[in-house]
């Protein structure tokens, strides 16, 4: 059953033998892979079905380096999810074994092991199997203008489906079974215990009509995003007065993103028409592309991590805000955009704009009438105020939405003689990278998260290395020349959100340097689990939901084996 906690007024809720505390791609998981067990289930959801002001409210953060964005912390049934364009890849085995010059460095499960889930994941959860991020662009490869060959550097490819997963919404169906319950407006401010200082027996649950709930459960697992699920531990002081599993610690430590920006420009020698494995395409119903980052050895060798480059065409509409918002409408209009890659489904169809791939994008728009300033409308206009600056801004800026279109409907080729660099950096675990507890409150009286996020020098002189050796690469294919002056920066430039927000309780063996063990239990207290990208122990430079789900199907088959 759906139920919206504020309306229910002071009702007495059951005693549930698992209860999910968020609705996102981890929670929406588990409550999937748990139906038919014979269990009494409950979801938690801080949101409705549809975004509310209230629950936006409840998204601030305060951000100390790395600016945190609002819509990579949805309020929602779905969670970021709804906003999320489905580009996805697989941790190499690189990015989970120990590396000397990392330190913190190593994942407790094997990359074999992980491989199972992700076949798993992709089956049921509407990803690219496995085996296609080896070869699937293959013959986008040979239809290039150019087919340069790398020494010291691989490709990665990133390959998003025709139609992401909102998880909430293609999982409704579910509160439908008796056994599972959904309550919406219902936010987990904290856990407490019944005087047992290994296990917890209730959350304390609040609405924005200001009622408060005890909800019990026999297990519960706290599936609220990289941010979220370190503050609820913190905030729960019950039994460690430091925060929940937090003895030694280790709560909120070692967060991690992959920090993104364009900066280099490639100056091609030849002028080039097409290079879609690169510049990315859509072929047989999946849009994606080719990154480049060092070999392994190479990153061995030179001690780097595993940052990424896309080469991304310089039309004389990239960045332009009105293309990206009309690419925006179209990948909203869900149908159409479904029709449109359905029609091409045998064809390499190249992009024409960044912002067509599965990659996140965000339009900056002009509001006059507030501010003055420049404000950034988000991936999910909520009012249609909203959706009419959408528009307006696809009006101001129609010469370049009309040659964009151009050139995108017709089949038209661009001369292409400049490329930039779309960078993507893996973050080494830093324990001082991390969240703590501001002073202020939200409307629920409780303390809003302070996020304190900055690159190490580590990470960047890993991205600089890849720069150098792609100048080298690029001079040596005959190329062009590569531009960039990254070592010179005084202030860092590769310094946006990428929404995904790592390993703040980690995982590992050793409770000294991590929140959960092996099976994202608490070290500490045996019914509370976690689930999502807090638990990774290393960031890699992939788009982590593809991990995150098969770390959820992994979680909820030990509950079905160790548990119940």
């Amino acid at each position: 059953m759906i139920f919206d906690l504020s309306k229910l007024q002071h009702a007495r809720l059951p005693e549930y033998d698992l209860c999910i505390v968020g609705s996102g791609a981890a929670g929406m998981t588990l409550a999937n892979e748990l139906l038919d067990q014979g269990l009494r289930i409950c979801v938690l959801e801080s949101g409705k079905l549809k975004p509310t002001k209230q629950a936006d409210a409840l998204r601030k953060v305060h951000s100390e380096g790395i600016h945190i964005k609002d819509h990579s912390r949805e309020r929602v049934l779905g969670g970021a999810s709804t906003t999320w364009g489905g580009l996805s890849n697989l941790l190499d085995s690189v990015d989970m074994k120990p590396r000397p010059f990392v330190r913190y460095s190593g994942w407790p499960i094997f990359r074999d092991e992980l491989l199972s889930y992700y076949e798993q994941a992709a089956e049921r959860y509407r990803f690219a199997p496995p085996h296609l991020f080896e070869s699937y662009l293959d013959v986008a490869k040979w239809k290039g203008d150019i087919q340069p060959s790398w020494n010291e550097l691989e490709e990665k490819i990133f390959l998003a489906t025709s139609n992401p997963l909102n998880f909430g919404k293609q999982f409704k169906h579910i509160f439908a079974k008796p056994e599972v319950d959904l309550y919406l407006d219902a936010t987990l401010i904290r856990l407490e215990g019944d005087g047992q200082k290994c296990r917890i027996a209730w959350g304390v649950v609040r609405t924005s009509k200001g009622h408060s709930y005890q909800l019990k459960s026999r297990i519960f697992v706290l599936a609220t995003g990289g941010i979220e699920n370190a503050r609820i531990l913190l905030n729960s002081r019950d039994i460690c007065p430091h925060g929940l599993g937090n003895e030694q610690d280790q709560v909120g430590r070692y967060l991690m993103n992959h920090p993104k920006n364009c900066y280099g420009v490639i100056r091609l020698r030849h002028a080039l028409r097409e290079l879609p494995y690169y510049f990315g395409c859509v072929y047989q119903g999946y849009s994606g592309y080719a990154g480049l980052k060092l070999k392994e050895s190479v990153q061995e060798e030179r001690g780097c991590l595993s940052s990424y480059v896309r080469f991304e065409p310089l039309f004389s509409w990239s960045g332009n805000p009105g293309v990206t918002a009309l690419v925006f409408l179209g990948k909203r209009n869900r149908r159409f955009f479904q029709m449109w890659k359905a029609c091409r489904l045998e064809k390499i169809v190249p992009l024409r704009d960044y912002s067509e791939t599965g990659d996140d994008s965000e339009i900056h728009i002009r509001d006059y009438s507030e501010t003055g300033e420049d404000s950034e409308l988000q991936s999910r206009p909520k009012s249609a105020r909203d959706w009419l600056r959408v528009l307006g801004v696809i009006l101001l800026n129609m010469p370049q939405v009309v040659k964009y279109l151009y050139y995108r409907l017709y089949g038209a080729t661009p001369e292409i003689t400049a490329i930039r660099l779309r960078n993507f950096m893996e973050m080494a675990p830093h324990p001082e990278n991390r969240v703590i507890l501001g002073d202020e409150k939200d409307a629920y009286d409780q303390p809003i998260p302070v996020v304190r996020l900055q690159t190490t020098e580590l990470d960047r002189h890993s991205l600089i290395a890849l720069h150098r050796t792609l100048a080298e690469e690029i001079a040596r294919n005959g190329l062009g020349e590569l531009t960039s002056n990254l070592h010179n920066e005084e202030i860092w430039p590769i310094d946006r959100d990428a929404s995904h927000h790592l390993g703040a309780t980690r995982m590992g063996e050793n409770p000294r340097s991590s929140v959960v063990n092996p099976d994202c239990r608490l070290h500490t207290v045996e019914n509370v689990y976690v689930a999502g990208g807090s638990v990774f122990p290393t960031s890699a430079c992939s788009n982590p939901t593809f991990t995150i789900v098969a770390l959820s199907i992994r979680l909820a088959q030990h509950l079905k084996k160790n548990v119940y």
